[in-house]
């Protein structure tokens, strides 16, 4: 007989935060977004800080090199896709450790630790390497890790991190074991898992960080085609709490990324408050000009092209079309989604809110906000009181 998990499986549209005190010192101004991105003991600072607690999704209709580009030099980071020759995705790499030197300045003066020199004044959130260059990571696969790791790590890749649907498996853990024990020097996530036992497998396997969600993202179908999933709000808080039990019995905290279920810019603020240590975004991302899809007209406005790596579109075979196995049917869908111009601008205002919500939660840093966060949950009356109810004016747009 199955086992039945008690408790609703809850999305992030169920809950709101509840203000607590702002303090005097409390103001946008004072909020540090600062984020691990990988495994460190509680006694040392984390190799890899994220400036922004943003990543971008391992797919081929976001992470391109200029969007890669982009992302860091306003304090993120972005997973280079790896449906491709390993080659294509060396290229890719080598393209955004390349960046810092494609300034106006011929001879640009970047210290070590990232700051000076054109590119830091224009970007002083950037996100770089000890030796100045821009961030960028790397997807990679069960199938083809042995020959793809070296490759990417020659070209300059700073974090890895396993691409699959579902993370809970003896592959995942197989290649995280090689890649830790032949190349223990580059941090690699891993996922996706739902649930605080897929958490701790990947953990004592190797991971530096795990990701959390499955069937969640919004080109994603996994669950009307598998009935596999989890609500992602339910999914993040239960892995937390064992993320943060792992921490208490071995000291090390592995950071744990919400990857899908995040639709509206609030969503993000709620996912960090349930104990997530950044993000991973596909759809928000893939409107952006830095993105890979194409820019097209509409009579309602302008899109961009969007296509899941578990649809027919992708023809991922690193997924479907290895040892034996094929696309017998799609895991995501091909769509479009609303044109919302350059990253720099988007990525500003969404960050201007979450630092405004944190102000409103009283704290300044994501550490407290996750400790002193209150939760309530949301009924379907309160859920539509919280939204206009008069009409719009000629000319405005909700939403």
């Amino acid at each position: 007989m199955a086992q039945l998990i008690t408790g609703v499986s809850r999305t992030f549209d169920e809950f709101l935060l509840l203000p607590n005190l702002t303090r005097s010192d409390c103001s946008p101004a004072t909020v540090d977004l600062r984020t691990p991105l990988v495994r460190h003991t509680t006694a040392e600072t984390p190799p890899i800080e994220l400036h922004s607690p943003v990543t971008s999704a391992v797919m081929q209709a976001v992470s391109t090199p200029g969007l890669a580009i982009a992302l860091a030099r306003n304090g993120g980071l972005s997973f280079l896709h790896h449906n491709q020759p390993i080659a294509d995705q060396v290229s890719a790499v080598r393209q955004v450790k390349a960046a810092e030197t494609d300034t106006d300045d011929p001879a640009p003066t970047t210290r070590r630790d990232g700051t000076g020199g054109p590119d830091g004044e224009r970007f002083p959130k950037r996100l770089v390497d000890v030796d100045g260059r821009l961030r960028v990571g790397a997807g990679i696969n069960t199938h083809d890790y042995r020959e793809r790791v070296p490759a990417l790590l020659q070209a300059g890749a700073d974090v890895l991190c396993l691409d699959s649907s579902d993370g809970y498996s003896d592959w995942q853990a197989e290649a995280l074991t090689w890649v830790k024990k032949n190349y223990p020097e580059i941090p690699t996530g891993g996922g996706n898992v739902v649930d605080a036992e897929a958490f701790s497998f990947l953990a004592e396997a190797g991971a530096d960080f795990v990701k959390v969600g499955v069937g969640g993202g919004s080109i994603c179908i996994t669950r009307d085609q598998k009935g596999i999933g989890r609500g992602q709000a339910s999914a993040v808080w239960d892995v937390a709490a064992a993320r943060d039990a792992f921490r208490e019995r071995t000291g090390a905290h592995v950071p744990i990324c919400s990857d899908g279920g995040l639709v509206h810019d609030h969503h993000l603020a709620l996912a960090l408050a349930m104990g997530a240590d950044f993000v991973m975004m596909g759809r928000y991302f893939a409107r952006f000009d830095q993105a890979a899809g194409a820019k097209l007209a509409t009579h309602e406005g302008f899109v961009k092209e969007y296509w899941g790596e578990g649809s027919n579109r992708a023809r991922n075979w690193q997924r479907y079309g290895q040892g034996g196995r094929e696309l017998v049917f799609e895991e995501g869908v091909d769509g479009f989604v609303p044109y919302a111009g350059d990253l720099a601008e988007g990525l500003a205002l969404t960050l201007a809110k979450l630092r405004s919500t944190m102000v409103s939660c009283g704290s300044t840093t994501l550490a407290e906000f996750r400790s002193n966060a209150r939760l309530t949950l949301v009924s379907e009356r309160s859920f539509q009181e919280g939204h206009a109810n008069v009409p719009l004016r000629e000319g405005t747009a909700a939403l």
